[in-house]
């Protein structure tokens, strides 16, 4: 019998999680594109240096500079200013086609990813539109065809999500956490995941967001056994045995 396997659609991207915490960033522009581009980075933890002429610069971009949330060149880009071994990633926002795909081939010739505002061919990556819930995360990409239509679809998504899915998200965080405190040893790795699993598929996202310390170290204790009690069970006048269940406490 022939397997079923997924059929390959080319023609997308690779949708990926960049880490650039710490790292350095250069943006070259201080527009409105800049300033959304800017605002992206820094949400990431990014180190950011933008290039423009002070006179270049939109009130939001302004404020990143006066509030040091990033370092400013008051200038015009040199092809110098990719000799910095720390650049990690160039990012071009400037109403100058020209210039804007000498940056690029200048970025090839020193192997940096570059991002090249409104041209896609120019781009090593491309920026989609995201949803942004404390640690929740959704981006929507066109692949550069219509990034209009990407705002419309995350706008679709977002208001089809609970407020408090970011709550949520962040209980998970902090009971994953205890669980490895619990259950540290490597080969442990399969049940644990098997077990969040669980829980997060078991446990409404009200309960998951209502859920405090005390009823993450009362589910802990289900773990050793394999087993996933409700939250009622956790809080209720209930007492685990170690063994095969919960108990009534009479």
């Amino acid at each position: 019998m022939a397997e079923s396997f997924p059929e390959v659609q080319g023609g997308g991207s690779l949708i990926l999680a960049w880490q650039v915490k710490n790292k350095k960033v250069l943006v070259v522009g201080g527009g409105e594109v800049a300033a959304g581009r800017i605002l992206n980075l820094l949400n990431a933890d990014a180190s950011v240096t933008v290039i423009s002429p002070t006179s270049g610069l939109n009130p939001e971009v302004a404020h990143r500079v006066q509030n040091n949330q990033v370092t400013h060149l008051d200038k015009k880009f040199e092809p110098s200013d990719l000799d910095d071994p720390d650049i990690t990633m160039v990012l071009t926002a400037i109403d100058d086609p020209e210039a804007s795909s000498q940056i690029w081939k200048l970025c090839k010739e020193k192997r940096l990813p570059a991002n090249i505002a409104d041209v896609p061919p120019e781009c090593d990556f491309y920026f989609g539109s995201v949803h942004r819930d404390g640690p929740l995360q959704i981006m929507v990409s066109t692949n550069g065809n219509g990034p209009k239509m990407a705002n419309i679809v995350r706008r679709r998504i977002a208001s089809n999500l609970p407020p408090n899915m970011g709550d949520a998200i962040k209980k998970v965080g902090k009971l994953r956490k205890k669980l490895r405190e619990v259950a540290p040893q490597p080969e442990e790795g399969p049940k644990r995941m098997q077990w969040m699993s669980k829980v997060c598929v078991q446990w409404s996202l009200e309960d998951l967001c209502d859920m405090s310390e005390e009823d993450m170290e009362m589910l802990l204790q289900s773990y050793a056994p394999d087993q996933v009690p409700s939250l009622v069970d956790v809080r209720g006048p209930w007492e685990f045995d170690g063994s095969f269940g919960w108990a009534c406490v009479v």
